[in-house]
């Protein structure tokens, strides 16, 4: 992800463009300009620190809702929680049966491979 200052109409905006393919060179990036807003980045992808099984986010995304509360008995393939992304909401369900342990919360931003939840 590289980011960029641009200029509109006398406007400076503050763009992030990912790369793809080509060199794997990066140039340094050009200070922000003063008017430009600051940008929230996602939450890092949580440290693997839980117990059992990890459910991890398939693409970047906001959480929307989780459909339990940690301690709570699931069963495999039941949805556990909301992902929005590209604004579409993707129910992401257990991979296994067991007691969830969410990693996140309502609102946090994930990148993909981010642990949302533990199953034991």
């Amino acid at each position: 992800m590289r980011k960029f200052n641009v200029k509109v109409n006398g406007k400076s905006y503050e763009v992030e463009v990912d790369e793809v393919g080509g060199s794997s060179t990066v140039a340094p990036a050009p200070a922000p300009a003063a008017s430009a807003p600051a940008k929230a980045e996602p939450a890092a992808a949580a440290p693997a620190k839980g117990e059992g099984t990890p459910i991890k986010a398939p693409m970047p995304g906001l959480i929307l809702s989780l459909s339990h509360s940690d301690g709570d008995a699931v069963k495999e393939n039941e949805k556990i929680l909301v992902l929005e992304a590209m604004k579409m909401e993707n129910d992401i369900n257990a991979t296994a049966a067991g007691k969830i342990t969410y990693a996140v919360k309502k609102g946090d931003s994930v990148d993909t491979g981010a642990v949302l939840a533990y199953i034991k």
